[in-house]
């Protein structure tokens, strides 16, 4: 092993939820890695801090495919997440605005027009009939989004769990369609990069990351209650609504055919400047 340490940027999301119970029962230390998971304010300023403050980083694949597609030199090490039933959906309050395809053109709620809640939420619309030029993305953090539904600034809101049981539970939201469905059932949702120039260096220090990190997805995997007991630990979230999240699935290794899906909707999707082959961005000799 060459080092001894990594410092892993993470957001607060489900997503690394195994990572954090990971680092809270100590599995990293007992394989002699001294983990420091360092709070992110944005997926991009993770990306940035690669080989400066951060070695390792979470992000969803949408912003990290788009960063590999600017020119910056990445390596996935792990998948984080994976799509489950209602772990994103496009949620409202009008109770007119029954189907996917009622409105010809929607108001959406995204935090980011360019990340995977616009890119789902363009495919998901699209099946159910509606053009996805005339679908009318609004950015905006999570945080605001319920307040954008009760003032009338939108029609509906893409968002993750918890937010989508917090907006049920506190203003008697509902969901308009669960945007992992049809296209995007299963969708792969995000991972842990590194550059690719310590990937290079650290070799054998990252394979035991991914051991310790495919453990600990096949230990959350295997009981989901430790997964949403976990939230209420770095996520602004209280028992009761964390015991009513719904849970994706939490991937053990890195699969090319599954990530090439990502990369394929946003060439669909036009996200990419031209198609992008995942197989660049993974250690050498991964194949399953």
């Amino acid at each position: 092993m060459e080092r001894d340490t990594l410092r892993i940027g993470v957001l607060p999301v489900v997503d690394v939820a195994p990572l954090r119970l990971a680092y809270n029962n100590k599995l990293f230390e007992k394989a002699g890695l001294q983990v420091q998971l360092v709070p992110l304010n944005s997926e991009v300023e993770g990306i940035k801090q690669l080989d400066t403050t951060l070695d390792l980083t979470w992000s969803t694949h949408v912003t990290l495919f788009r960063s590999f597609a600017e020119g910056t030199a990445l390596q996935l090490q792990g998948e984080a997440y994976q799509a489950g039933t209602n772990t994103m959906a496009l949620v409202t309050l009008d109770e007119a605005y029954d189907s996917p395809g009622k409105l010809p053109s929607p108001r959406i709620a995204v935090p980011s027009s360019s990340d995977v809640g616009a890119l789902t939420t363009k495919a998901v619309l699209k099946t159910a009939g509606v053009e996805k030029q005339r679908i009318k993305p609004e950015e905006m953090p999570f945080a605001q989004m319920v307040d954008a539904l009760r003032a009338g600034q939108v029609d509906a809101a893409w968002m993750t769990e918890p937010y989508i049981t917090q907006a049920q539970r506190d203003a008697g939201a509902r969901i308009l369609t669960d945007t992992a469905v049809g296209p995007t059932k299963d969708f792969p949702m995000s991972g842990y990069s590194s550059s690719k120039k310590f990937a290079d260096t650290n070799p054998r220090t990252l394979a035991l990351f991914r051991q310790v990190l495919r453990d600990a997805q096949e230990a959350a995997s295997n009981d989901k209650l430790s997964v949403q007991n976990a939230l209420t630990g770095y996520m602004d979230v209280d028992q009761q609504t964390a015991a009513l999240v719904s849970v994706g699935t939490f991937p053990l290794s890195l699969n090319p055919v599954r990530l090439q899906r990502v990369a394929d909707m946003m060439d669909t999707e036009e996200v990419l400047p031209e198609r992008l082959d995942v197989g660049g961005l993974l250690p050498p000799g991964t194949t399953n």
